[in-house]
C-alpha cells in the first residue's frame, strides 16, 4: 500500500504533470528550464545521497523505520500540497518545494524498502519486491488518472495549464496520505534495537570499509549507480522529451504516461516471478538489454507510433528493474542490517539521480535544445550497467551476507 501510495508523487509531479509544466509555465521555455528542471532534482538527491546511510543506520539501531517513514510521508505530502502555489515565474518557489518534496519521497521509499525482507523470505523476495512495485505503479495510475479527469473536466470551462496544475498537487498529496495510511496503521515494527549501531557515522564507515567482504554486492551497487542514472533521466524528463522532441500535447503525454504505468506495473509483477525462476542476473541482463533497445527506438523515433512503442517498453522495463534492483540489495544484505544496506542502496540510486539527468539537461542546453541527443547520451549508461552486471555471483553474495550477521 505505500508503493501504491507513494508512486503518485513521481508519476503526477516527477513524470508527467508537474515537470512539463515547469519546463513550459513556471519559466516559460527558457533555454536553461530543462537544465534548472534536473539541477533541482539532483539537489534534492544529494542531500538524500549523503542522509541515507546515516538514516538507515540509526533505523536499525532504535528499531524505528516506521516512525521515520511518517516523519518522511508527512514532508512529501506537505511540500507537494505547496505545489498549489506556484505559477508562471515563481522559479525559486518551485525549485525549493521540488527539492523539499523530492527529498522526503527518496528518504521514504529508502525507510519502505527496507521492510522488504521482514516480509518475505530469501526464495519470494523477487515476486514479493515485484508486487510492490506493481501495486505502486496502479496507484500511479489512479492519482495521474483522477488528475486527468480533473484536467478534461476544466479545461473544457477554458481553464490553463497555469490554473489546473496546481490543483493536481493538491490531489496528489492528498491521494499519498490517504493511500498511505494502511501502512502506519497495520504494518508491524519487527526489527529489534541494535544499540551498538547507535553511531550511525562510524557504522557507516565501518561498513564502506568491509566492503571487500561484500563484492558481489558492491559491484552491483556500482552497477546501479549506471543503470538508475538512465532511469532516473527517463523519469524526470518523460513529459519534457514527449512534448519538446514528440510535440505532444500535455493531455496526449498525460494518456501516454497512463497507459505506460499500465505496462510499468505489468513489468514489475510478472519480472518478480522471473527473477525467482531464472535467477537474478539473468533476469537483470534481459532489463537492461531491454533498456538499450528502447533509447535506441526513442532516438529514432520521428512519429507518435513508434514512440509509443518505446515509452510502452521503457514501462516494462521499468517495472522489471526497479523490482528486480531492490530485491537483489536485500538478497545480498546481511539480514540484521537491511535498513543500513538499504540505505547504501539509496545512496547508489540518488547518485545517479543527480548525473543521469543532469547529463540529459546540460547536453540539451550545449545543443540548443537538442533532445534526441540528450536521450542518447543517458543511454550510455545502460551499457555501463550492463558491463558491470557479468561477474556478480548472488550466490557467494549471499553466502558472505549470511555468515557476517
Amino acid at each position: 500500500m505505500y508503493d501504491f501510495a507513494n508512486s503518485g508523487y513521481t508519476t503526477v509531479v516527477i513524470t508527467a504533470v508537474f515537470s512539463a509544466f515547469f519546463v513550459a509555465g513556471v519559466a516559460g521555455k527558457a533555454p536553461w528550464a530543462t537544465f534548472a528542471w534536473t539541477a533541482a532534482l539532483s539537489a534534492s538527491y544529494l542531500a538524500v545521497l549523503l542522509s541515507a546511510p546515516l538514516v538507515g543506520a540509526w533505523a536499525d539501531a532504535h528499531a524505528a523505520k516506521k516512525r521515520l517513514l511518517l516523519y518522511a510521508t508527512v514532508g512529501c505530502v506537505v511540500f507537494t500540497a505547496a505545489l498549489y502555489f506556484t505559477g508562471p515565474g515563481t522559479v525559486a518557489l518551485a525549485i525549493a518545494l521540488i527539492v523539499l518534496s523530492n527529498f522526503f519521497f527518496a528518504t521514504g521509499e529508502n525507510l519502505i524498502a527496507a521492510f522488504l525482507t521482514e516480509l518475505a523470505d530469501s526464495k519470494a523476495i523477487g515476486r514479493v519486491s515485484g508486487w510492490g512495485w506493481a501495486f505502486g505503479y496502479l496507484g500511479g495510475l489512479v492519482s495521474l488518472g483522477i488528475s486527468l479527469a480533473y484536467i478534461l473536466t476544466v479545461e473544457k470551462q477554458g481553464q490553463t495549464g497555469a490554473q489546473f496544475v496546481p490543483v493536481t498537487m493538491l490531489i496528489t498529496a492528498v491521494v499519498f496520505a490517504l493511500c498511505a495510511t494502511p501502512t502506519f496503521l497495520f504494518l508491524k515494527e519487527r526489527a529489534r534495537p541494535h544499540r551498538e549501531l547507535a553511531r550511525p557515522w562510524q557504522r557507516v564507515i565501518q561498513t564502506l570499509r568491509q566492503a571487500a567482504r561484500f563484492q558481489d554486492l558492491r559491484r552491483f551497487l556500482v552497477c546501479i549507480l549506471f543503470y538508475q542514472a538512465g532511469i532516473q533521466a527517463v523519469i524526470a524528463l518523460a513529459a519534457i522529451y514527449a512534448t519538446e522532441a514528440m510535440k505532444f500535447t500535455f493531455v496526449d503525454t498525460i494518456i501516454l504516461i497512463l497507459v505506460v504505468n499500465i505496462t510499468a506495473a505489468i513489468g514489475a509483477f510478472s519480472f518478480g516471478y522471473l527473477q525467482d525462476a531464472i535467477g537474478h542476473v539473468k533476469s537483470m541482463t534481459l532489463v537492461l538489454i531491454g533498456w538499450i533497445i528502447m533509447i535506441a527506438l526513442a532516438y529514432l523515433a520521428e512519429g507518435k507510433m513508434l514512440f509509443w512503442v518505446a515509452a510502452n517498453l521503457a514501462g516494462l522495463c521499468m517495472g522489471a528493474s526497479q523490482a528486480a534492483g531492490r530485491a537483489i540489495v536485500g538478497y545480498l544484505s546481511p539480514p540484521d542490517r537491511n535498513a543500513e544496506f538499504f540505505g547504501l542502496w539509496g545512496l547508489a540510486v540518488k547518485a545517479a539521480s543527480i548525473f543521469g539527468p543532469l547529463t540529459y539537461g546540460a547536453v540539451t542546453w550545449i545543443f540548443e535544445g537538442n533532445h534526441r541527443l540528450g536521450i542518447l547520451s543517458v543511454g550510455v549508461y545502460f551499457v555501463v550497467g550492463l558491463v558491470l552486471l557479468i561477474g556478480i555471483d548472488v550466490e557467494r553474495g549471499r553466502r558472505a551476507a549470511l555468515q557476517s550477521s
